[in-house]
C-alpha cells in the first residue's frame, strides 16, 4: 500500500466544449458574422443565449441564402422585436432585466437613441456585461464609419503582409477580421464574467475588431522599429526555402514548415539533397522536388514523417484527413 495520496486527474476537454457557461444568459443584439458568432462561441461553452432581431429577421437571413445566419444561430433563442415600438422596447427590458451579458454590433448611438443608452440599461441591470462590438471603436475618426472585414484587414495593417509575390494585397477567402472579432469579443466577455464572479461587478466593453488586429501587428511593428524588417519575422516571410508554400504535380500546395534545423535536416535527408542543408535559397530546387508528385502523395509522406509538412487542404477534404477523423 502506497503512503502517497491518490489524485484523480481530469479529463481533457476540448474547448469550447465542457458547458463550462452553464445558467449564464447572453442576449445578442448584433446582426451579419461577427457578433453572431462571438455569442455563438458562448453557447458552444454551454450559455443560454437569446437572439434580438427586428421584425421579419436580420439580414444575415437574406444573405448567401441564409446559410451564414442558420451556422452561426444554431443553438440561440430568436426573439423578434421591433424596438421602436412600446410594445418591443417593454419586451426588451425584460430580456436585460434577466440576463448576464449583452453583445451589441450597431453603429456608436444607435442603441441609445432606441431607448437603450447606457444608463439606462445598467438601471435595468447594474451588473450587466454590456459589450459593444464595433469595426473601429466608439470613438474615433472613423467611429461611425460602414466598414466590413476587408476594411478591417486593410486599415489594421494586416492586409498588407497577405501577398502575392509582386507585392499586392490577396483578398482572403475567408472574413478572417470576422471570426477573429468574435474571438475578441468572446474573450473580453469572459474575462469581464471572472471579474463578476470575484466582485459582483458588471463592465462596460467597447471591443473594436481593427483594436484587436493591430495587436497581431506588434512583432511586424518591434522588426520594422528596429530597422530589421519591413515585413515582420524574416524567418516566417517566405525568404527562406524551408518555411514556403509549393505546388505540387496536380495544381495542388503543401506547407512545408521546417524552421528549426532537426527538422529542415530531416526533410533534406528524406529529399535526398543534404547538400541543401546549409542554405536558405534553394526555393526553385524545391519547389522542383514538389512538383513531381500529386498532393495526395505528399498527403501521405505528411503522415509518416516529421519534418513539419501538411497539405494545403479544402474546407471540403477536412473530413477525409486522417487528423480531423479522430478529432
Amino acid at each position: 500500500m502506497t503512503s502517497m495520496k491518490e489524485t484523480r486527474k481530469p479529463h481533457a476537454v476540448r474547448p469550447p466544449g465542457g458547458g463550462f457557461l452553464e445558467s449564464i444568459k447572453v442576449l445578442d443584439v448584433t446582426y451579419y458574422l461577427p457578433g453572431p458568432y462571438s455569442s455563438y462561441r458562448l453557447a458552444e461553452m454551454g450559455a443560454d443565449v437569446t437572439k434580438v432581431e427586428p421584425p421579419g429577421g436580420e439580414p444575415a437571413r437574406r444573405l448567401a441564402g441564409g446559410l451564414i445566419h442558420e451556422k452561426k444561430n444554431a443553438g440561440k433563442t430568436i426573439v423578434e422585436l421591433d424596438l421602436k415600438s412600446e410594445e418591443g422596447r417593454a419586451r426588451m427590458k425584460e430580456l436585460v432585466r434577466e440576463t448576464d451579458v449583452l453583445i451589441e454590433s450597431f453603429r456608436p448611438g444607435t442603441l441609445e437613441r432606441l431607448g437603450f443608452g447606457e444608463d439606462e440599461l445598467f438601471s435595468l441591470n447594474a451588473g450587466l456585461i454590456y459589450c459593444s462590438m464595433t469595426g473601429y471603436g466608439l470613438e474615433g475618426e472613423f467611429a461611425k464609419a460602414g466598414s466590413h472585414d476587408l476594411n478591417y484587414l486593410a486599415l489594421s495593417g494586416v492586409l498588407s503582409q497577405l501577398t502575392d509575390e509582386s507585392g499586392r494585397p490577396v483578398q482572403p477567402k475567408n472574413t478572417l477580421a470576422d471570426f477573429a472579432g468574435g474571438h475578441f469579443v468572446a474573450e473580453a466577455v469572459l474575462a469581464a464574467l471572472v471579474r463578476k464572479m470575484k466582485t459582483g461587478e458588471g463592465a462596460r466593453l467597447d471591443v473594436s475588431i481593427t483594436d484587436g488586429l493591430t495587436h497581431w501587428q506588434s512583432v511586424h511593428k518591434a522588426f520594422e522599429e528596429a530597422g530589421l524588417s519591413d515585413r515582420g519575422v524574416p524567418d516566417l516571410d517566405g525568404s527562406r526555402a524551408r518555411y514556403a508554400i509549393y505546388p505540387t504535380a496536380d495544381g495542388r500546395y503543401v506547407a512545408l514548415g521546417a524552421l528549426e534545423d532537426k527538422f529542415w535536416h530531416a526533410f533534406c535527408d528524406f529529399a535526398g539533397h543534404p547538400e541543401w542543408k546549409e542554405r536558405d535559397d534553394v526555393h526553385e530546387d524545391v519547389a522542383r522536388y514538389f512538383r513531381a508528385e500529386p498532393l495526395s502523395h505528399w498527403s501521405d509522406v505528411s503522415l509518416r514523417t516529421d519534418f513539419c509538412l501538411t497539405p494545403v487542404l479544402r474546407p471540403g477534404e477536412l473530413d477525409e484527413h486522417p487528423h480531423w477523423k479522430k478529432r
